[in-house]
């Protein structure tokens, strides 16, 4: 044969295939569509049919593109069922059959109908294209010829395959049938044909579907995804372990032909529902095809008693374990979605819980450690409380902060959890009270030490015993007056105790609160005593009761954990937190744990963490690090930064802003500079050990880098609240100060500097640039002008270390223009230097100067004790209490003298 010739034989059977499916679908399949069955079993044959004519139609497109799909079917008024249209189409049937007879099965004969003339098309094909392909000699026609025999072996398969189901199905009990029977189900093997036995010795028989392993009177087993067969050596038995998701059992083969057929079989049904299609074709030579794959995606129903009973899972398996991303959902309304190890829900996951009293969920946005809640999460109560924290064994568990965002009942807790309860030390405020407890829990109860801050001012420590005060305790009141004794909560002095007057009138004896009668005591009152003292007045509390190094400790807790573990990156959020939005709805979000996520431009990943620190350890290189470190959300230490502003707002912002916490207040921040250097120390000590280093020992101790270092860099987080008790504390004197620097405003330059009793030869007298009708004595605001400018400077910043350079510099502009004046270079003395530093301190005007001396005082490094800087802030600061002390209406008012 030519090659002419064999193309137009091709191009005949195609023309020729193609008119007998016309036919057919005229004559036989579009008949069968016009029908409507009445009975039940007719509609459900009816869907089968649907699908058997679809795939017809695509089996059409393919054997001639050009052709349109058919015009939709017309409706006729005569309504057929499906098991009649056999009798009126007898005579369209012997068209298709020669053998066909009245006694011929209808269902014989439409079952041959549909398939023949396919087989026999590609019976025709493979002869025409293997003539062909002797005159071609081509690679590319001998694949063709290879797939058309690979779908000829295909379709006697497939047509085998369901002659063995029907069969099975006529052997089976009716029982079994109704429940196994399913028109798209395929058996594959059964234990009949091929011996074997489960190892629960309690099968009469096994089934293998394309979609479900069957132990006839023990269970069903569904195979869709969830099976492997895994081959155990055994000298005396040849037995295969099947593992689902559920259970696990054996099956066992008289000799090791039979045990590789199931095996085979199995995996490959397996691997082919994991697939969603079958092989083509269905089964290749024994041996033949990969075993499917330990990790898969499927959905499987759990229906035994156990953790997931009445579950759909959805999702990543492992060796019949979710293992990977999943969901779990619940008939109760139940959703857990998340990653899964080994069967239990084990990383970050999100989980919604109905409420039974209410159509409300709470949800759960946290980290499992299996199959238990454990770390840092979130969770949104459906009575509208929120917690964000640490959990552990599903409960809370060390540092979080609960809050109630309800109208009716709101407040805020920040502090210590154990076993779901607060425990420990923590902040609460209630919002209605208008108060905040500053103490120690037991068992959600105020046990224990505690200081109660009142929005009007009042600030009270008692002791608490399961939320009641008992003992007595100290009552500081707005009026700076204080009282010692026993008080209740509503603040009535009841029984013994002392009452400081803030003019120092001091009232000791037992106060009685009888009803329409007021107050009462029986007692001494003591008027000796002018004024009240400080140390009462301004007393501090919290120091002894609760010492800086057990505040907090959850939150430095789970740093140090990280940092022990290895700071394993698939950690990091357990132990530090992660981004979730603030919303029951599961979806992607960009708000941080403790902060914003921001765009940042630096990559901060655990490993590139190690690797930089190490890096950066010179004194310049290490504060640019600290400072790009400690303001990034996702660095470690910017997340304990982060942390701790949180924790240091909630108990001295707002309501707590009260003088007599600024000592707790101040060593808490000293602290954090401390804790952060340690963990900055302890990340470089692991990434030097991770190289195989020796760390270095830190000569100078840590102190000096804490606060030389660390505290300047932490302080602007803290500054508004801390600075605020500042203000607070040292109200009262700035008050005299500012009293003193309205009045000394009111003199000339020179009038003042005469009154300051400055020298006259250091006056800047050429600096006093007179016009038209002006008079030196009256200028104001010209002399030290550069030294004035620069002190004014001092509020532009919050680091001590630059305060204390502003007054270095201040002091140089001073000693510049002094030197101009005498026109040489001029030492200030200390007797000369104090009088023209309080012309610049009263010319400066700086608002709460006080606050401003003793925040440097207090936070500056130690290394600048004794030095220059802290002689210049003695004298600032003498210049400051100077000022206080002026009483200038007292003295005789100088005259003005006349310049001309």
């Amino acid at each position: 044969m030519c090659t002419a010739e064999a193309t137009a034989s091709l191009l005949q059977a195609e023309e020729t295939f193609s008119a007998c499916l016309a036919r057919i679908d005229a004559l036989i399949l579009k008949p069968l569509l016009q029908a409507e069955p009445s009975d039940q079993k007719g509609k459900e044959n009816f869907k089968l049919f649907l699908l058997l004519n679809d795939r017809f139609q695509a089996l059409w497109n393919l054997t001639e593109e050009n052709y349109r799909i058919l015009k939709q079917k017309c409706s006729t008024s005569e309504s057929f069922c499906i098991q009649d249209i056999y009798t009126h189409h007898k005579t369209v049937l012997k068209q298709f059959l020669t053998d066909f007879t009245s006694e011929t099965s209808m269902s014989l004969a439409l079952y041959t109908v549909l398939h023949k003339p396919i087989r026999d098309h590609i019976e025709q094909y493979i002869l025409l294209l293997t003539k062909l392909n002797e005159v071609l000699k081509e690679v590319r026609s001998f694949i063709v010829i290879k797939e058309y025999v690979k779908l000829e072996s295909f379709i006697g398969q497939v047509l085998d395959e369901a002659c063995f189901t029907k069969s099975l199905w006529k052997s089976l009990g009716y029982k079994f049938t109704d429940m196994l029977c399913v028109p798209e189900r395929r058996l594959l093997e059964d234990s009949k044909n091929l011996p074997i036995s489960a190892s629960t010795n309690r099968s009469d028989r096994i089934l293998l579907f394309d979609d479900v392993l069957v132990l006839i009177q023990v269970s069903l087993q569904s195979v869709r995804g969830t099976g492997r067969a895994a081959q155990i050596n055994d000298r005396k038995m040849y037995v295969l372990r099947v593992i689902t998701p559920e259970e696990t059992f054996f099956l066992s083969a008289k000799d090791p032909q039979m045990k590789a057929v199931w095996q085979w079989k199995l995996n490959q049904a397996v691997r082919q529902a994991l697939n969603g299609k079958r092989d083509f074709p269905l089964w290749g030579k024994t041996g033949e095809g990969t075993e499917p794959p330990s990790c898969r995606f499927f959905t499987y129903l759990f229906r035994l008693e156990g953790k997931f009973k009445s579950a759909s899972y959805e999702g990543e398996w492992h060796w019949g374990k979710p293992h990977g991303k999943g969901t779990l959902k619940w008939r109760d309304g139940r959703n857990h979605v998340g990653d899964f190890k080994e069967g239990l829900e084990h990383g970050f996951g999100i989980c919604l819980v109905p409420r039974r009293s209410e159509d409300r969920y709470d949800c759960y946005k946290c980290h499992w450690y299996e199959g238990k809640m454990r770390g840092y999460g979130i969770c949104e109560y459906g009575n509208d409380m929120v917690y964000k924290g640490y959990f552990k064994d599903n409960v809370r568990q060390g540092f979080g902060i609960l809050e109630n965002l309800s109208a009716e009942h709101p407040f805020k807790y920040t502090g210590q959890w154990e076993n779901d309860k607060k425990n420990g030390y923590g902040v609460w405020e209630d919002k209605d009270r208008g108060e905040r407890y500053i103490g120690t829990w037991l068992d959600d109860h105020k046990h224990g030490q505690g200081i109660v801050v009142t929005q009007s001012g009042v600030c009270y420590q008692r002791t608490f015993h399961a939320d009641k005060m008992v003992g007595s305790g100290i009552l500081l009141l707005e009026d700076d007056s204080v009282y010692e004794g026993n008080f209740t909560e509503d603040l009535t002095f009841v029984g013994k105790g002392k009452l400081s007057f803030a003019n120092g009138f001091i009232l000791e004896g037992t106060f009685t609160n009888k009803s329409g009668q007021g107050l009462q005591t029986h007692g001494i009152l003591n008027t000796s005593n002018e004024q009240l003292d400080d140390r009462i007045t301004k007393a501090q509390l919290g120091l002894e009761e609760f010492p800086v190094e057990k505040r907090w400790k959850g939150i430095y807790d789970q740093f140090l954990e990280f940092i022990h573990s290895g700071c394993k990156e698939e950690t990091e959020e357990s132990f530090m937190g992660f981004h979730i939005q603030t919303s029951k709805e599961l979806r992607k979000s960009q708000e941080y744990l403790f902060c914003q996520r921001g765009t940042e431009d630096v990559s901060w990943k655990i490993e590139d963490i190690l690797e930089e620190i190490v890096q950066h350890q010179g004194q310049e290189s290490l504060q640019n690090y600290l400072e790009k470190a400690l303001k990034s959300s996702l660095h470690p230490l910017g997340k304990l930064l982060k942390a701790l502003t949180i924790a240091f707002q909630a108990t001295y912002s707002g309501i707590g802003a009260n003088r007599h916490l600024l000592t707790m207040a101040q060593e808490e921040v000293k602290y954090y500079a401390k804790k952060i250097w340690e963990f900055y120390q302890g990340l470089l000590h692991l990434a030097l050990e991770q190289k195989g280093q020796l760390p270095a020992k830190c000569v100078d101790g840590d102190t000096r880098y804490a606060c030389g270092v660390v505290l300047p860099l932490i302080l602007p987080c803290f500054y508004p609240e801390l600075f605020m008790l500042y203000m607070l504390y040292h109200e009262r004197e700035d008050d005299l100060y500012c009293q003193g620097i309205v009045d000394l405003s009111l003199f000339p330059d020179i009038k003042l500097l005469e009154f300051l009793d400055v020298q006259k030869h250091l006056w800047p007298l050429k600096d006093l640039t007179l016009t038209t009708n002006q008079r030196r004595s009256l200028i104001k605001d010209k002399c030290f002008l550069s030294a004035t400018e620069c002190l004014q400077k001092l509020i532009t910043t919050v680091d001590p270390r630059e305060k204390l350079v502003i007054l270095q510099k201040t002091y140089e502009e001073i000693e510049s223009t002094v030197s101009r004046v005498v026109e040489k270079d001029y030492k200030l003395p200390m007797d000369d230097l104090l009088p023209l530093l309080m012309y610049v301190v009263s010319r400066a005007k700086i608002q709460h100067l006080g606050a401003e001396i003793h925040l440097i005082r207090d936070l500056m490094d130690p290394t600048n004790q004794g030095g220059l800087y802290d002689f210049l802030l003695t004298a600032l600061e003498s210049c400051y209490e100077h000022i206080q002390r002026m009483r200038l209406h007292q003295r005789e008012t100088c005259q003005v003298p006349h310049s001309s």
